[in-house]
C-alpha cells in the first residue's frame, strides 16, 4: 500500500512539476496482499463481547452500531439525531469525525461512495430511538457518541478482556460485520454499498477469500442438468 501511495505521489510529481525520473518505476512490486489474515469476531464471540455491557448505554449501542452497520469508527462519531430516519429504518452517513492535536475536526467521507443510506434491523432501530428518548431535549445536530476514537479503543480493550474472547482492532468490527453478512450469503454488490467502497474490486480483494468455493456447486448443476437431459432422452426411446 505504501509503494503504490508513493509511486502515485511521484507519477504526479513527474507530470505536473517535470520531474525527471520517477525513481518508483526502477522498484519491483513489493509484498503480498494481506486480505487472508483478515482478522474478525464470528457472531457469537461478537455477543460474548456485547454482554459484557448493559443494554442502553453509550458504548453499548456504538458498538451495536458498529458490528450491526460495517461502519468506520470515524462514521457513527458523527452520528446526530437528524441523521436516523427512524420511520425507514435508515442511517445517513455524510460526515466523519476524528480528534488530532486536541482539535475536533469533523470531514466529509472518505470517498464519494461512502456517503450512502444504510438499511438498519428492526433491533438496532429501536435500540437507537430508545437511547435518544433516554436523553430527553437532545438536540438534533448533536452527536449521539461525543467521544473520541481512543475512548472506543480502550473501551473496547477493556471489555475484550473481561469476555475473553480474541483481541481484534475496532475497525476489525467492520470486518466482522461483513464475515457474518458472507455467511448468510449476502451478494458482493450489496456488501460494497453497505461499505460505501468505491469499487467493488476492493471488496472482492478485501473479502473474496471469505466467500465459499462455489466450483463444486457449478459441478453439481451442469451434472443435474445433464442428468435430467439423459432422462429425458431414455423416456422418449420408452414411448416410441
Amino acid at each position: 500500500m505504501i509503494q503504490n501511495q508513493l509511486t502515485s505521489l511521484f507519477t504526479h510529481a513527474a507530470k505536473i512539476y517535470d520531474l525527471p525520473v520517477n525513481p518508483c518505476k526502477k522498484v519491483k512490486r513489493m509484498g503480498n496482499s494481506d486480505s487472508r489474515s483478515l482478522n474478525f469476531w464470528t457472531l457469537d464471540e461478537y455477543k460474548q463481547f456485547i454482554q459484557t455491557m448493559e443494554p442502553g448505554t453509550r458504548y453499548y449501542l456504538m458498538f451495536e452500531m458498529l458490528f450491526w452497520t460495517g461502519c468506520r469508527i470515524g462514521e457513527p462519531l458523527m452520528i446526530t439525531k437528524a441523521d436516523i430516519n427512524f420511520e425507514k429504518n435508515q442511517l445517513s452517513i455524510n460526515k466523519t469525525y476524528y480528534r488530532t492535536g486536541m482539535q475536533d475536526i469533523i470531514t466529509e467521507p472518505k470517498t464519494k461512495q461512502s456517503f450512502r443510506t444504510i438499511e438498519i434491523p428492526e433491533f438496532l432501530k429501536e435500540e437507537i430511538k430508545e437511547f435518544v428518548d433516554g436523553h430527553y431535549g437532545m438536540p438534533d445536530t448533536e452527536r449521539l457518541f461525543p467521544v473520541v476514537q481512543e475512548a472506543v479503543q480502550h473501551k473496547m480493550k477493556r471489555q475484550i478482556e473481561l469476555a475473553g474472547v480474541k483481541k481484534i482492532r475496532v475497525h476489525d468490527i467492520r470486518h466482522s460485520h461483513v464475515a457474518y453478512l458472507i455467511e448468510k450469503g449476502v451478494e458482493p454488490l450489496l456488501i460494497r454499498d453497505r461499505l460505501g467502497h468505491k469499487d467493488i474490486r476492493i471488496t472482492l480483494n478485501t473479502y473474496g477469500h471469505l466467500y465459499p468455493n462455489q466450483q463444486r456447486k457449478i459441478a453439481n448443476l451442469l451434472d443435474n442438468e445433464n442428468g435430467n437431459a439423459v432422462t429425458g432422452l431414455g423416456e422418449e426411446r420408452d414411448e416410441c
